[in-house]
């Protein structure tokens, strides 16, 4: 049997009282796609039925950044980089009670001979670095882990069947493989855990919604493949 994981790791932007001054002047850039996936958490929430486990954050990523491991040079922001030991140890708690926990919970499900299929929920801006994104809706996997292609596979089609319109690619408009959430999963789970991120076009959540057909049609599509799992 294999059930469903889903996770959101940029759901919000909030700022803690604390650091509140890191961030004076610079409210705009987080409500902008840097301080949090716009659009990702009305997703994820629309998704949370047809999973059996989740968890998501609403602490903005540019406190510090819950899709990178620890080491990692973006970890922490050019907004916090320069925070006194204090309140780094205290951001570091955070990410590790985040990342523990949920790597608990696919413990307990493989310990009892389950399998596990983590989705990571996340969006991402149509332009970057003035280049206009032709992506839609992106499904991110490691090509070594044959479960993860399959899974992706199926996901794709099952999309496409419901919204033939929109552009759907495998690791785009990131590499399934790059330091992140699922990538150090893997590691800790060489078996029975699976990881997709999944990324859809922030052009879909203006108001900082997910469009309802786009919502629904990924839900649908989800729901529809793994009740092949079971």
């Amino acid at each position: 049997m294999t059930v469903l994981f889903l996770s959101c790791e940029h759901g919000g932007n909030e700022v803690p009282q604390e650091l509140q001054s890191c961030f004076i002047g610079h409210a705009d850039v987080l409500e902008s796609h840097r301080g949090l996936d716009i659009g990702a958490l009305d997703l994820f929430q629309r998704l949370v039925p047809v999973a059996e486990e989740t968890t998501s954050a609403t602490l903005s990523r540019l406190c510090i950044e819950l899709n990178r491991s620890e080491g990692h040079p973006q970890l922490f922001s050019v907004y916090t980089r320069t925070l006194d030991p204090a309140r780094k140890a205290e951001l570091l708690a955070f990410h590790r009670s985040y990342w523990t926990n949920f790597g608990e919970r696919i413990q307990a499900r493989i310990s009892v001979e389950q399998e596990v299929m983590h989705v990571a929920v996340h969006s991402f801006t149509p332009v970057w670095d003035g280049v206009v994104r032709t992506v839609d809706i992106g499904l991110l996997y490691d090509p070594a882990r044959s479960d993860e292609r399959s899974f992706c596979m199926a996901w794709r089609k099952a999309l496409s069947t419901r919204l033939p319109q929109l552009t759907i690619r495998m690791n785009q408009p990131y590499k399934g493989v790059s330091d992140g959430f699922p990538t150090a999963l893997r590691k800790i789970f060489p078996a029975h855990y699976g990881g997709i991120e999944l990324e859809v076009n922030q052009r879909f959540a203006p108001n900082g919604l997910m469009e309802p057909s786009v919502a629904q049609a990924v839900k649908d599509s989800l729901a529809e493949v793994m009740a092949t799992y079971q």
